[in-house]
């Protein structure tokens, strides 16, 4: 290994693309981010443009090699964590979407899930998958895509229907990691963490399920293969003469989450972590037991190394924690994010005030796709400082709710819980969070966890980096919260269980 290489990852989020790139410490060198249009052309429809995704991507590249005047051929490897669940459709020939890709909040296939349910179809969904069958997942949006795609634009060339060109592999469909892994290398490609993320893989056969894909008219010719997710084959390389003069081996991919896994260093049974972004999502490395929850969270697959059998999790997904803030923002309740902390830390309570941020329904424990947001509990009284406070506070609460089922599930007392994501910046929300799990809340050096799971990733599959226990050595402790007495924390924990209640069912 040189000293003078790097390794790159490309971390593509909900609301924006960054490149970071990393040395042998784990060390940033430099970074780079670009926003994205979010698309909502309809209530409860999120979409985004795949095009700009791509430009945005080769765009963020680009300048963080130019920030730091390094040269693409310096890079080792690079790896790729993704927005999960969102999915593309795209001409296999052309590289051209043939829609924008419908996000993993869209809302438009609620209809499709209760079908489902009323066909009595649930438990065998979630017993292949592991997951609970709710629009948030890629399967019924890809139904949706293929089912109602604008052909138009393509009949000059193509006048044949979206269906049959999918069934003979002329569309491909994937989430947003097979689609830059494709603009990348050519090659249709995912990894098992994606694959498991889309109702239609069963995760203890690690393989696409025929019967799935017939449940939900998605033909397996249009799905991408399915890899580990440090690929020692790599994925391809990049095109020297498209991408920055360099050949370089795309070599890693996982879903954000499961990236952000990886990059916490949570190798062992146990070990867990929460990623605090526009949703919040706790994951328990469970090793190779796929463990089944008996109170509402999903069985996932974490990661796989090459020649190594999968490493499952058990995962809580909530859907709007950061997203809250940013409401906030919008409705010019706070001026910047960062204005929350001095808010919340103006007031010594919410005075009652309970902010349930249902805007997207509600994911785990509860599952409730028709929950809509709530706040209870105002008065003549209530200030804008309350409701930050509140707000703050819902995360922190709806992290509890998976953080019990998951000790329950697992039959694992959870100690330490280690946090990133942009929101753990934030040391009140850190200490909120100890105070109502009783938990201690380890937040490392490097908070961007996720792009730095998928450069460890890669690196591990080109040698960059040989063994994990040299990603163990990299991951430090930036700050340590305890847990304080509270005699009031149960209480308040209860009241925010029954303005859970109030949301339910609504829309």
């Amino acid at each position: 290994m040189s000293q003078d290489t790097y390794v790159g990852a490309i971390d593509q989020g909900t609301n924006g693309t960054r490149f970071m790139i990393f040395d042998h410490d784990g060390s940033v060198v430099a970074q780079a981010h670009e926003a994205h249009e979010q698309i909502r052309p309809n209530p409860g429809w999120v979409e985004h443009d795949p095009m700009e995704i791509w430009e945005n991507t080769r765009q963020v590249i680009s300048r963080a090699l130019e920030e730091s005047e390094l040269d693409a051929s310096q890079l080792a490897a690079i790896g790729i964590a993704n927005q999960r669940e969102t999915i593309v459709l795209w001409d296999a020939d052309t590289g051209t979407p043939v829609a924008n890709a419908i996000g993993w909040q869209d809302r438009r296939t609620t209809d499709r899930i209760e079908q489902l349910e009323r066909a009595g179809k649930v438990d065998a969904v979630r017993q292949k998958t592991g997951l609970e069958p709710d629009a948030y997942f890629s399967a019924p949006k890809a139904q949706w895509l293929l089912d109602n795609s604008d052909p138009i634009k393509f009949q000059r060339l193509r006048p044949r229907d979206t269906r049959d060109r999918a069934a003979d592999g002329e569309l491909c469909l994937g989430t947003i990691d097979s689609w830059l892994i494709y603009k990348l290398t050519g090659n249709h490609v995912t990894d098992v963490s994606n694959a498991s993320r889309t109702l239609l893989f069963n995760i203890h056969d690690v393989a696409w399920d025929s019967d799935l894909c017939a449940e939900f008219d998605v033909p397996i010719e249009a799905l991408p293969e399915v890899r580990p997710s440090a690929d020692d084959d790599t994925y391809g390389s990049t095109d020297p003469d498209e991408f920055m003069n360099a050949a370089i081996p795309v070599a890693g991919a996982l879903g954000d989450q499961q990236a952000a896994l990886f990059g916490q260093t949570c190798f062992e049974p146990g070990d867990a972590k929460t990623t605090y972004g526009t949703g919040s999502f706790m994951l328990m490395n469970t090793g190779d037991r796929a463990v089944k929850s008996d109170n509402g969270l999903l069985t996932t697959i974490g990661f796989q190394r090459s020649g190594e059998p999968v490493t499952y999790a058990l995962e809580g997904p909530i859907f709007i924690t950061g997203g809250t803030i940013e409401w906030l923002e919008s409705l010019t309740l706070i001026e910047d994010p960062a204005e929350i902390e001095h808010l919340a830390r103006s007031v010594d309570s919410t005075d009652g005030v309970y902010l349930v941020p249902a805007f997207a329904g509600l994911g785990a424990p509860h599952w409730d796709q028709r929950a809509r947001g709530t706040i209870v509990g105002l008065t003549r009284g209530t200030r804008r400082e309350h409701i930050a406070r509140a707000a703050l506070e819902s995360i922190a609460y709806q992290t509890r709710d998976v953080a019990e089922a998951m000790v329950e599930d697992a039959a694992i007392e959870l100690t330490t819980l280690r946090v990133d994501g942009g929101a753990v910046r934030n040391s009140f929300l850190c200490q909120l969070q100890a105070d109502i799990l009783g938990t201690e809340i380890v937040r490392p050096v490097v908070a961007d966890t996720t792009a730095l799971g998928a450069a460890y990733a890669a690196g591990l599959a080109v040698d960059y980096w040989e063994t994990i226990d040299e990603l163990r050595a990299n991951w430090q402790v930036d700050r340590r919260f305890v847990a304080t007495s509270d005699p009031t924390v149960n209480q308040r924990y209860r009241r925010w269980q029954e303005a859970v209640l109030r949301s339910a069912d609504w829309a």
